[in-house]
């Protein structure tokens, strides 16, 4: 069933094979990369080999040159399909001095289920050589067949047209944030879904972390990853969770660097209308699976609409993981940032485009919009004048609404069906 789940990505990765000598395709594990890749390849008659088999890791990595003859180059036309190219960094540099020979596109595509920028003991960057794709686990529009862009839709105008309510009410966000993005779960029983999150992070933890650095504490980096869930999108205070986890700061940025690597976490980082200061500030700290927030946290589907805050925290980190999934496709080049001032003034996520105009929104789980909900982006609205582009606030109310001067009220189910109707197909 998976497989027949079009990836909105893969144009967009076809096109990059059609211009660069190399693609990389990265993301966490059990995201859909290897099939998404084996997809690609099929179509273009490639070869796959993943470095996962012990016996072809261990020819990689005593002879990077040869086992690229092996496999095809340099005579191939067709691409050569590397799986988890960060079990064997060691054939960066042969695939580097491969493309340097012959630079035509399409030669190799690579996936990563680690950063490969992050990797302290890659050799080689393939700077100049390589592009990357991020891909996430299944967005809300693949598994409804549609190719949705939140971002494009409001900038071309979608806010002026006529808006129909949406078709998900309050009640049907816990189970859509229970079932989460992983292409394994989607067909897995709720008891079944807690023993295999559970398996995912013991697996990486305990053997991924440990082959990227061989020091760490399985222990105080899962305990680190299970308050980072609980404060899903919260502000990252190193020094509170030092002192919670009893982890010496020192330790946790590796750790904290480990798990951002291995795309466990994600971060929205701070922002300024001062492109001088924009670092200034702390980044918000989310992480892309609910699902898997949700199994850390201790908390269920039927548990969750008791937890008030924690629905609300939970679906701002749903909303932002699901902006940064269409980054990869969307028509419209744009940054996701978090936003507070020296007053407090904050905005759960702030959209920057190219030409610096600004989209801002606010996450809510309450099914009522209040005014009060729109005070910050109000004083966004003030402060950047014409390069608001909206003020947007989502919550689970169905009803979308205008609350003033480029101010709007819509449903989170608007990432997906904004610019698009309901049951309409991918072009």
């Amino acid at each position: 069933m998976n497989d027949l789940i079009h990836r909105n990505a893969s144009p967009w990765i076809s096109d990059l094979l059609d211009h660069f000598p190399v693609v990389v395709l990265q993301g966490g594990r059990q995201v859909g990369k290897s099939t998404l890749a084996a997809d690609i390849a099929g179509h273009r008659h490639g070869n796959i080999v993943t470095m996962d088999n012990d016996n072809a890791r261990t020819a990689a990595t005593t002879d990077p040159a040869g086992f690229l003859t092996v496999h095809g180059v340099p005579n191939s036309d067709s691409p050569l399909v590397i799986d988890e190219i960060q079990r064997a960094p060691e054939l960066l540099l042969a695939i580097k001095e491969a493309v340097d020979s012959d630079r035509k596109p399409g030669r190799f595509l690579l996936t990563g289920s680690a950063d490969l920028h992050r990797i302290e003991r890659t050799p080689d960057s393939l700077a100049g050589r390589s592009v990357a794709v991020t891909l996430g686990g299944f967005s809300q529009g693949e598994l409804r067949d549609v190719r949705e862009d939140f971002v494009h839709a409001v900038v071309s105008g979608a806010l002026a047209e006529p808006l129909s309510a949406a078709t998900l009410t309050r009640s049907d966000y816990p189970g859509l944030l229970a079932r989460g993005s992983f292409p394994e779960l989607r067909s897995l029983p709720n008891r079944m879904r807690s023993v295999w999150l559970d398996a995912y992070v013991s697996s990486l933890v305990n053997r991924d972390m440990a082959e990227l650095m061989r020091l760490t504490d399985p222990a105080r980096v899962t305990s680190a990853l299970r308050l980072l869930a609980a404060n899903q999108a919260g502000e990252l205070v190193r020094a509170r969770i030092s002192k919670q986890t009893g982890i010496p700061e020192s330790s946790l940025v590796t750790y904290l660097t480990l798990l951002r690597t291995l795309y466990l976490t994600d971060e929205l980082p701070p922002w300024t209308p001062n492109l001088a200061r924009r670092e200034i500030g702390r980044p918000k700290v989310f992480l892309p699976d609910s699902a898997l927030a949700m199994q850390l946290s201790g908390i269920s589907e039927d548990q969750l609409t008791a937890h008030e805050e924690y629905f609300g925290a939970l679906l701002e980190g749903f909303v932002a993981a699901e902006l940064r999934r269409q980054q990869t496709w969307s028509e419209d080049d744009y940054r996701l940032h978090a936003y507070r001032n020296s007053n407090n003034r904050q905005v759960d996520c702030l959209i920057e485009l190219a030409d610096g105009r600004v989209i801002a929104i606010e996450v809510k789980a309450s099914s009522t919009v209040r005014t009060t909900y729109f005070r910050h982006l109000e004083f966004l609205r003030e402060e950047l004048g014409d390069r608001l582009i909206a003020g947007i606030v989502l919550s689970t109310a169905p009803e979308p609404g205008r609350f003033g001067d480029r101010m709007w009220a819509l449903p989170v189910s608007s990432l997906w069906e904004l610019g698009t109707s309901a049951g309409t197909l991918r072009p």
